[in-house]
């Protein structure tokens, strides 16, 4: 079958396999971390695990943006195996945890290690996927594993507390983190490009936010994964509640529900490869947008039990038309050198409207008010929407022409289009740093955000 292609490729089919076992680690972990929870504080079980996740949130906007600007330094390989490890150290010390702060911490320090993971990963798997169709390929393989681990890590732990105490998971998702480790040491990984950024600290850890916000198409793509976050958010926070407050159901009935988005993200995932090569990513994920905004406004008929299934399934349908797609697009909007920075900042900003969309469920929901959730997080993923089809030019084109003027400046840099001068004999080999002048000229190529292009182009 053409969607598991990529795993030809030995570098990919090793990260895969990580990717699998710590995501199923992960997904014990978090049943665990719910009853973790309520042990520590049975009277405020929420406010607690509401605490974890804000938490991770904050630590996915802090430390990303800082890894992207000092990946490309790092040897790939050893560093996610290296954070591997130190995750495989930290989950195991969660059964020690005896108080709130504790595992507040902990949290913090776990989900700093997978912001700095994370957009490395992603980052890495273009060099190694050159192909775009198998990159395309890779994506949609690496949401149908997120799917998959939610449907069966829930089950896999309630077998496993059947016979065994909830500490046994945290353990379980720590030896995973080492197998992971172990697979990622037998992946050739290659190295990241160069960067050619000169600047202090502050213009490293800004750069990839920066550019990021500066292209019209990334622009676009947050936008549209605000969208998803007010209609993931809505299944995420408010499903319980319409079950159990609304429909009057028993706890029971909220696991096949919440499996219902899963199956649609899944179904999908197999169809992403054509319908890109079809329609391309700009109208695919537009077609998402639009199509989480309808169900959310679906809700309004206040459906039942069985209404509500087709409903989260289009959701998790229009998900993944959104979501995989949205590698593809921040690949296509930087330089091979640059990739860990923009990858950092997507997966910062990204969320960032993850946690809006929480908050906004969790406030819109209040007092069991379904139609108003539906209604505020349906006009924000339509409003994100359109904004994010204006922002994306119809027409977009990569390659733009622009004008340069002159300029002076000092900066890491190899001989290329950019970079033709004399040289003296004591640069050093590249890339070189040495003062060097730029002449005002105007050219077309492809056009991304970086140390020679500041600015995006006005076009006609």
């Amino acid at each position: 079958m053409e969607l598991f292609q990529p795993l030809s490729n030995p570098a990919f089919r090793w990260l895969f396999a990580g990717q699998l076992i710590s995501l199923l680690g992960t997904g014990l972990a978090t049943v665990a971390l719910a009853l973790l929870a309520f042990e520590l504080e049975p009277e405020r079980a929420g406010w607690v695990l509401g605490g974890a996740l804000a938490i991770k949130m904050v630590a996915y906007l802090l430390v990303a943006p800082i890894v992207g600007g000092y990946a490309s330094r790092l040897p790939r390989r050893q560093w996610l195996a290296g954070l591997n490890l130190g995750r495989a150290l930290l989950v195991a010390m969660l059964p020690l945890v005896e108080q709130s702060w504790q595992l507040f911490g902990l949290i913090f320090l776990l989900n700093a290690m997978a912001a700095g993971y994370t957009p490395v990963y992603q980052a890495a798997l273009p060099d190694i996927l050159t192909d775009d169709a198998d990159y395309t390929r890779a994506l949609s393989l690496s949401r149908l594993a997120m799917e998959i681990e939610s449907l069966l890590s829930p089950a896999l732990a309630a077998f496993l507390l059947l016979f065994t105490p909830f500490a046994l998971l945290f353990e379980l998702n720590a030896v995973g983190f080492v197998v992971a480790a172990s697979l990622l040491l037998l992946a050739k990984v290659p190295a990241a490009a160069p960067s050619d950024r000169s600047g202090g600290i502050w213009q490293h850890v800004s750069f990839g936010i920066r550019s990021y916000l500066k292209t019209p198409r990334l622009r676009a793509a947050l936008l549209l994964n605000l969208a998803l976050s007010a209609a993931g958010a809505m299944i995420i926070v408010n499903t319980v509640v319409y079950v159990r407050s609304v429909l009057g159901l028993e706890q029971q009935w909220v696991p096949a529900l919440m499996a219902a988005s899963g199956a649609g993200s899944m179904l999908i995932a197999f169809w992403i490869p054509a319908l890109v090569e079809r329609f391309g990513d700009r109208r695919l994920m537009l077609g998402g947008g639009l199509l989480l905004s309808l169900s959310l406004f679906v809700g309004l008929t206040e459906p039942g039990y069985a209404g509500l299934i087709p409903l989260w399934l289009l959701i998790g349908v229009g998900s993944s038309m959104v979501l995989i797609p949205t590698g593809r697009v921040v690949r296509n909007s930087c330089s091979e050198s640059d990739r860990n920075d923009y990858f950092s900042a997507n997966f910062a900003l990204t969320h960032g409207m993850w946690l809006l969309g929480y908050l906004l469920a969790g406030w819109l929901g209040r007092d069991s008010d379904m139609p108003l959730a539906f209604f505020g997080l349906g006009v924000l993923a339509l409003s994100a929407t359109l904004l994010a089809a204006w922002l994306w030019p119809a027409r977009d084109e990569e390659a733009l022409w622009h004008h340069h003027p002159a300029v002076d400046h000092l900066h890491p840099h190899v001989h290329d289009e950019h970079h033709q001068h004399e040289h003296e004999g004591w640069e050093g080999p590249e890339p070189h740093v040495h003062p060097h002048h730029h002449h005002a000229h105007s050219h077309r190529h492809k056009f991304t955000i970086d140390e020679h292009h500041v600015h995006w182009p006005k076009q006609s």
